[in-house]
């Protein structure tokens, strides 16, 4: 069995100390450590750091704390605790950041929508308190709209599995060859074949209407694309301060 390196051990603590508090102190944790929407008056400056050691249930910490010690531990031992502690913040707090960026969106489009039909800005806040508006507006602007703007401005994201999807894509890359044991069916894959199809599995799921549960699936592709840049630099500065200029 893969011994646990040190930083991957105190990220499993630390994330094991958050889940007790959760189920000690109920909901006021979730209201201070998970990342809610910017102009939530719930957000505060911290929270894009610390939702990723909060977690849902016991089996979303059990396969995200899983994962971290699989694939966590192997780059740790390659790069060092300094490196692999800055990647995998990196790459949660770049998960967070898309999947914010998408509620930005869908919040700001609502918003420009109820300005133009004639609301006051006092009148779009109490729609995201109450949910609340005029069947006018509702039927001018979608009902699907406005249900998005108004979940983005409510959501409450916690997990790792951002910053896992990183560190996923940071043990692809380089261990492209590892063979990995999917649970259904029981198969061996390829890192390299197994990772780009979660990616894409999520891209489909993010875009279409088939998602199962409260999942952020842009957090997932956020937290692969912060791994895949970071990877893809510190690449390229390797070759580049290796090579030889003849």
């Amino acid at each position: 069995m893969r011994n646990v390196t040190e930083t991957v051990k105190h990220l499993l603590i630390i994330n094991g100390i958050f889940f007790l508090a959760t189920i000690t102190l109920g909901n006021q944790v979730y209201d201070w450590f998970a990342l809610h929407y910017p102009e939530n008056p719930k957000f505060e400056i911290w929270q894009p750091l610390t939702h990723m050691f909060m977690h849902g249930d016991v089996s979303h910490i059990f396969f995200n704390m899983f994962g971290l010690w699989m694939f966590g531990t192997p780059l740790e031992q390659m790069w060092g605790k300094q490196k692999f502690i800055f990647f995998y913040l990196s790459t949660g707090i770049g998960a967070a950041g898309l999947q914010l960026l998408l509620y930005y969106y869908q919040v700001d489009n609502v918003n420009i929508a109820l300005t133009d039909y004639g609301l006051t800005a006092p009148q779009i806040s109490s729609f995201y308190n109450t949910a609340e508006l005029p069947t006018a507006a509702i039927d001018k602007i979608g009902e699907g709209n406005l249900s998005s703007a108004f979940n983005a401005f409510r959501s409450v994201m916690v997990g790792a599995s951002g910053a896992l999807y990183g560190v996923l894509v940071g043990f692809a890359m380089l261990f492209p060859n590892a063979q990995l044991m999917l649970l259904f069916p029981p198969i061996p894959v390829k890192a390299k074949f197994l990772v780009p199809i979660l990616i894409l599995a999520d891209l489909f799921f993010g875009f279409s209407s088939y998602s199962i549960g409260p999942i952020a699936h842009f957090a997932h592709v956020g937290g692969a694309m912060t791994g895949l840049v970071m990877m893809w630099y510190w690449k390229k500065k390797d070759f580049n301060n290796n090579r030889w200029d003849l």
